[in-house]
């Protein structure tokens, strides 16, 4: 299968943003979870050596700037194809479908049931997030009082303040949420489907060979039943 161009030979330099589990968290201080489990097929396939950065700026949609600036060749990192990423990105086929899912604290706030009742509320959301886009037009249209925005990495302290009514919701795509209340008895999704997203890996712009390359390992993991079996390990709740 032909390659497109690397930033180094044969070394595959893949981006994704710690923690955002199921698609990237740390265990026992090992990269693990669906995207590093599915990369991780793909360059065994393609003879590649992987080399994983952490990205940790605040703002998520910056990841894709270091797909411009040449400082990684993919991003994998649970994230949705959007018209605006899609200007410093190629995206490959979508590997899965996933939405936004709200949640709130059930025995603080039991009538919370989803969006259509956090009027005069205020709801957090994580900077670059699809989810951002979705609550400030909530509160553009009334349905929210504030949107207070969190640093990407800050997706603890943003339960954190669910947890005790510093806010009254929070957003976030439905896998990701169903991992992180695990360990939060009083935390429930009380709304999924809000958004339709498509996610899926993602090259520089113009780097289509790469991109083709990726796709058609990630089409045989398909075929074979592989790339299933990845979701329902780590996505499907």
């Amino acid at each position: 299968m032909p390659m497109g161009s690397t930033i180094s030979p044969r070394l595959l330099r893949i981006a994704s943003a710690f923690p955002d589990p199921p698609f990237e968290f740390l265990q026992d201080g090992q990269p693990t979870g669906f995207d590093i489990a599915l990369t991780g097929a793909i360059c065994t396939r393609l003879g590649l050596t992987l080399e994983r950065v952490p990205f940790t700026g605040a703002d998520f949609n910056d990841i894709f700037q270091g797909l411009v600036d040449g400082s990684w060749d993919c991003v994998a990192s649970g994230a949705t194809v959007t018209p605006e990423r899609q200007e410093r990105a190629d995206f490959c086929d979508p590997y899965v479908v996933s939405g936004q899912s709200l949640v709130a604290c059930v025995t603080r706030d039991p009538g919370i049931r989803s969006t259509g009742d956090l009027a005069g509320r205020i709801i957090g959301v994580q900077k670059g997030n699809t989810s951002e886009p979705v609550a400030e037009r909530l509160k553009s249209e009334g349905r929210v009082a504030e949107v207070r925005i969190y640093p990407y990495h800050g997706i603890e302290e943003m339960l954190d303040d669910v947890e005790v009514g510093r806010i009254a919701a929070a957003m976030k795509l439905a896998p990701v949420t169903r991992w992180l209340i695990r360990t939060r008895p009083t935390l429930r999704i009380v709304q999924e489907g809000i958004t339709k997203e498509q996610l899926a890996l993602s090259v520089r712009r113009g780097n289509g060979q790469l991109r083709d390359s990726l796709n058609h390992m990630q089409a045989q993991l398909a075929a074979e039943g592989a790339l299933a079996k990845l979701v329902k390990e780590w996505i499907e709740p």
